[in-house]
């Protein structure tokens, strides 16, 4: 069962990992968030699911508290008009994506995923546009996700979106292309704050 295989992961995982782990993918009901929060997930990720329906936000904060309900938009420029996107960014809503996200924040989201597909994959730097719209209006934690290349491009970021609460990226780590230390020390010379490491930790 996928389902059972998930969350033996996911509790594994919880029991070896000592930063905050928030958990996406596949979360539709309020009884998703509960089954992930229990096995060690300090936050829900919730995006599909939210656009199926709007009122998952509103239950799963008023059950488990903001703080725990994280609202990830996959977001492309069309036409002009920033466009919601599901399905993993395959199929457009038609809803306009700035509004989506300020409507989940009132519904009690307390953090928001931008994940810009415009700039997904192509490593050349954060959707600096993008992210400063939506950093403006919400004021609960953003964090930046898509076109992270190198280390200049979190620097870069946080410079010039002070707003925005953090970068978020995958194949550059992955494949040690950008070392997380390295980044880390870097950011620290240039004045951003940033967790330190210790013993292999964060703290």
């Amino acid at each position: 069962d996928g389902c059972k295989l998930f969350s033996g992961i996911l509790t594994e995982t919880g029991s070896k990992v000592f930063i905050p782990l928030t958990v996406g993918g596949g979360i539709n009901t309020v009884e998703d968030f509960d089954r992930v929060l229990k096995c060690g997930a300090d936050k829900v990720s919730v995006n599909s699911g939210a656009i199926r329906n709007p009122s998952l936000i509103k239950e799963a904060a008023l059950k488990y508290g903001s703080q725990c309900v994280v609202i990830s938009a996959d977001v492309k420029r069309v036409d002009g008009v920033y466009r919601v996107f599901a399905k993993g960014g395959r199929e457009n809503t038609g809803m306009e994506a700035i509004e989506w996200i300020v409507k989940c924040v009132k519904n009690g989201a307390g953090e928001v995923v931008l994940n810009s597909i415009d700039t997904d994959g192509v490593k050349q730097g954060f959707d600096i546009e993008m992210l400063r719209a939506v950093s403006e209006s919400v004021d609960v934690p953003v964090i930046a996700s898509g076109g992270a290349g190198k280390i200049e491009d979190f620097i870069t970021l946080f410079n010039t979106l002070p707003k925005v609460d953090a970068g978020l990226a995958a194949s550059i780590f992955h494949f040690c292309e950008v070392k997380i230390a390295d980044l880390k020390a870097e950011m620290k010379r240039n004045g951003i704050p940033v967790r330190e490491v210790f013993y292999g930790q964060d703290r």
